[in-house]
């Protein structure tokens, strides 16, 4: 389990000149925010200056306040940005420590989870005549990858939304199997059989990918950078699916992150309703089949388990109408958070899927985030 730095009161969109505090409540929390962290936590803010410039100024971090669940209503004073100028837009961080690496999550790191997660309000606009206050209703995250083939880390961005909206949210399986993509591109992950049949699929030649369930497409957005580094690029697509919901974060993800694909890689959003029978809008472009079915945090609701069942049971069945000689590989990051959720194992194997564990990606505390990979044993009637 993961914990995340968040706001329980965030910032206003828009503050005065006349160097007021700005007031926000600072939370830490699991990725549901249902389950808040036990320690004390000491949190650290800067500012960041919202402009085009390809470098940012980032005011060094300062210590805000040590953060205990007994006192987590309490309404905290963040000094504002020192000679902030009128029109200026500013970014609040708050991290877990005091350097420019602790305000971004390094999905590389051995450690990825011991420390709470770094966030980003949105842009706060100072004005001499501000209008009525606003909360803000976004945060966003700031995430690195580094590759083998790369000196310097590259650097993304999500969007997440304030309020519960489960498909709006950063979810721990996501993060997990991100993180677990990179090891396997680096070339740092046990290398059985069944890991290096998954990593020459997804990056030694041609892939073409269908995600389900994307919520705020940080596992599409990987993949789709991790691709562009291959040299020669992997040319697929990658379509990352969710409920009409989701789609307009989804899509704003992916695309205010588009210098970072190669151009033939840029994942493309659209919507798939597990409860409909009929794919052949979202199918349609996977002219050779699909070569990889890709989910994380699916298996929250087990009462949407026989749609997503069905799901699987058509895209298989419509891959193998194409070749039927490659079913397509299934990846799945996997969180439990009840034990019912494993149902979903036997269910997958009666239409033809067997899923094996192939890591563990363990956070903070509790469950980790599991890897399983599963394959099509027999044609899926």
């Amino acid at each position: 389990m993961f914990y995340y730095i968040s706001f329980l009161r965030p910032p206003p969109t828009q503050a005065a000149l006349s160097g007021e505090p700005i007031l926000i409540t600072p939370q830490i929390a699991n990725d549901l925010r249902t389950e808040y962290y036990t320690d004390a936590q000491d949190i650290f803010y800067s500012w960041s200056l919202h402009s085009a410039t390809p470098s940012p100024v980032i005011t060094k971090p300062v210590k805000l306040t040590s953060w205990r669940a007994s006192t987590m209503y309490k309404e905290i004073p963040v000094p504002p940005p020192r000679n902030v100028r009128n029109g200026e837009y500013w970014r609040l961080i708050l991290s877990s420590g005091t350097s420019r690496k602790d305000q971004v999550l390094s999905l590389n790191d051995e450690s990825l989870g011991r420390q709470p997660f770094p966030v980003l309000s949105d842009p706060i606009f100072f004005s001499a005549r501000p209008n009525k206050a606003v909360k803000q209703e976004r945060i966003q995250r700031s995430y690195a990858l580094t590759a083998t083939n790369r000196d310097n880390p590259v650097i993304f961005h999500i969007i997440e939304q304030t309020s519960f909206d489960l498909d709006k949210k950063i979810w721990d399986s996501g993060i997990g199997l991100s993180s677990w993509l990179i090891q396997l591109h680096s070339g740092m992950v046990a290398n059985t059989t069944l890991v290096s049949k998954v990593k020459n699929t997804l990056f030694a030649s041609k892939c073409d990918v269908l995600e389900l369930g994307a919520g705020t497409g940080i596992v599409a957005i990987v993949l789709g950078i991790l691709q562009g580094l291959d040299t020669p690029v992997t040319a697929g697509k990658i379509i990352t699916t969710d409920l009409p919901s989701a789609l307009p974060l989804l899509q704003s993800n992916m695309s205010s992150n588009q210098a970072l694909y190669h151009p033939g890689n840029a994942p493309n959003g659209v919507v798939l309703d597990w409860d409909e029978l009929d794919i052949s809008t979202q199918v349609a472009s996977f002219v050779n089949g699909i070569d990889v079915i890709v989910m994380a945090d699916v298996t929250y609701n087990t009462a949407s388990f026989p749609a997503l069942i069905g799901t699987l049971s058509r895209l298989i069945m419509f891959s193998m109408s194409v070749t039927p000689a490659k079913p397509p590989l299934i990846i799945l990051g996997y969180k439990e958070r009840d034990v019912a959720e494993r149902t979903l194992w036997e269910m997958a194997e009666k239409i033809g899927i067997r899923f094996e564990e192939v890591a563990q990606i363990p956070g903070a505390e509790g469950p980790p985030v599991e890897v399983w990979v599963g394959t099509v044993l027999v044609n899926t009637q």
